[in-house]
């Protein structure tokens, strides 16, 4: 079973793992669960939980943050998922788009946007200023618009990288964005790019690993993890996975070693 463990995903998305399990609980998500019962999240998994965080920062209460989240499974287009939309609040209302359209997922209520031609007036300057920003400005962009429209994010991390081609962090965050799109040939890609320029970097070394299992290449993936765990040894999650990989291997001295190690980081069983 791959994915992420809670600890990775608490990192990755700035919250502490009482915080994740606390979503958990409330039943924004239902993560899988290893056959050890440890809870395993998916790209998916992450995309709920984070369209659940800013939601709760946005003073939504969490019950209908849940009601909305479960009901918006059942309102996307057939063939369409929750990596195509983007989840935000405006003021007391929670809205999804998709590009296309806007609605309200608490009543399925189509929203219309009015006032374009003030808006492009307003942005034009912003437009202007953007002619002469940096890599860092674009990364920095990214980051931003990463909560409330993903496409949007990844453009600014394209752009970051068209600019400064070795922006090891415009790579990360450009491999996670293709990834949970499905797309983790060129994640696998980014992320190597930025391994390339910053050897040590940890969290490029372990979604490199994630993303090569789900493209079917364990043995590279077992070196990406290896990889994270120089970088970072406390790095749980690199372990659980790369004990997991060699207990499928049938190699089980090691898939025992590192299954200890993980259970002493997190302090199960």
């Amino acid at each position: 079973m791959m994915g992420y463990g809670a600890s990775e995903v608490a990192r990755m998305l700035g919250l502490s793992v009482g915080q994740v399990r606390s979503y958990v609980r409330a039943g924004f998500l239902d993560p899988s669960r290893s056959a050890r019962g440890e809870m395993r999240f998916s790209f998916s998994d992450l995309v709920l939980l984070r369209a659940a965080k800013g939601l709760v920062a946005a003073r939504i209460p969490s019950r209908r943050v849940k009601r909305a989240l479960a009901r918006l499974r059942a309102q996307l287009p057939e063939g369409r998922t929750l990596r195509d939309v983007h989840i935000r609040a405006e003021g007391d209302r929670i809205v999804v788009g998709d590009g296309a359209r806007r609605w309200s997922p608490e009543d399925g209520q189509v929203l219309f946007d009015f006032g374009t031609a003030e808006l492009a007036r307003r942005i034009a300057p912003l437009a202007r200023k953007a002619a002469s920003a940096s890599a860092d400005d674009f990364f920095e962009r990214g980051c931003d618009l990463e909560e409330a429209d993903p496409e949007a994010a990844a453009e600014a991390y394209a752009k970051a990288l068209e600019l400064d081609p070795a922006h090891a962090d415009a790579h990360v965050n450009l491999g996670r964005l293709m990834h949970e799109a499905g797309d983790a040939a060129t994640a696998a890609e980014h992320y190597r790019q930025a391994l390339a320029k910053r050897a040590n970097d940890s969290t490029a070394a372990f979604n490199l690993g994630v993303a090569l299992e789900d493209l079917g290449r364990r043995a590279e993936a077992i070196s990406a993890y290896q990889l994270a765990v120089v970088g970072d040894p406390p790095c749980a999650d690199a372990h659980y996975n790369l004990s997991r990989i060699y207990e499928h291997l049938g190699q089980g001295a090691p898939a025992l070693r590192h299954l200890r190690t993980y259970r002493a980081l997190t302090g199960e069983g």
